[in-house]
């Protein structure tokens, strides 16, 4: 009998839990480390060369419209960026989601689950905050369709680019923001995308952030979501982050997920 998707989760959170002591030891060589996760919004920073970072979570996602409702569940989110040189990084991505459909609180048979196309990226710093300039970097994508599971492979491999932005505005808050442009989805209309999020630390461990997001389509209605949470830093490797959020225009009536990020710094640090 296969295991119910609320078990699924449940059993996610506990080895989670179970798995991060590992890399709870402090380094101090190193700065914090900076995720491209939980929010939409990548940083503006690559990891440096040599290291090795692991960012990766699980979500929730749910929408209801006239008594048929979707949900989502993705157990893996890992993203894993390592530094070729100082100022890229390679990026690998895969995601594993089981899709439910419901129609009138009862549940159908035909759960989709599998591999989401394998994310292959470079993220490149472009130039340094300096001066009231921006710290800036470009990100690029690809999603080969030969890469996904029978229930979620696309038609068409998609693409995406986007430059990362942030300023610093205070010793204890920043400002971060996307833009950019993809393809995929089945579709070759190609979208803008945005992204803008407020990030607020209360102190060396605990900070939050609040953001909007979305992508607006060449020839469809824009799409506008909005999340918020917080993030936690065990160490200077190790960062644990939990989030919510919801759609601002229809396609989301809940997102909620949790997460953790870890570095491998090269042994020449």
């Amino acid at each position: 009998m296969s295991m119910q998707p609320t078990n699924q989760l449940l059993l996610f959170v506990i080895l989670f839990l179970l798995s991060i002591t590992t890399f709870a030891q402090e380094d101090d060589s190193l700065g914090p480390l900076v995720t491209d996760r939980p929010d939409a919004t990548e940083a503006s920073s690559t990891v440096g060369k040599g290291t090795l970072q692991i960012e990766t979570g699980g979500l929730y996602e749910s929408f209801e419209e006239n008594n048929i409702q979707l949900e989502s569940y993705t157990f893996n989110t890992t993203l894993l960026r390592y530094g070729i040189l100082d100022n890229l990084e390679l990026r690998v991505g895969w995601d594993f989601t089981e899709g439910i459909v419901k129609v009138n609180g009862n549940k159908l048979d035909n759960i989709t689950s599998g591999l989401s196309p394998l994310l292959l990226g470079v993220k490149i710093d472009i130039a340094e905050e300096k001066d009231g300039m921006p710290e800036i970097a470009l990100i690029g994508h690809i999603f080969p369709l030969f890469t996904a599971s029978r229930d979620y492979r696309p038609e068409t491999t998609a693409i995406d680019f986007r430059f990362s932005l942030s300023h610093t505005l205070s010793d204890n808050s920043s400002i971060g923001y996307n833009i950019g442009g993809q393809w995929g989805n089945d579709s070759s209309e190609a979208a803008a995308i945005y992204t803008i999020a407020y990030g607020y630390s209360f102190n060396d461990k605990l900070g939050a952030y609040a953001e909007l997001y979305g992508d607006m389509p060449e020839d469809s209605s824009a799409n506008h979501f909005w999340d918020a949470g917080f993030t936690y830093l065990v160490s200077n490797d190790l960062q644990l982050d939990a989030y919510v959020g919801s759609s601002i225009t229809d396609g989301q009536d809940l997102l909620v997920g949790l997460g953790a990020s870890f570095r491998i710094p090269s042994k020449k640090q």
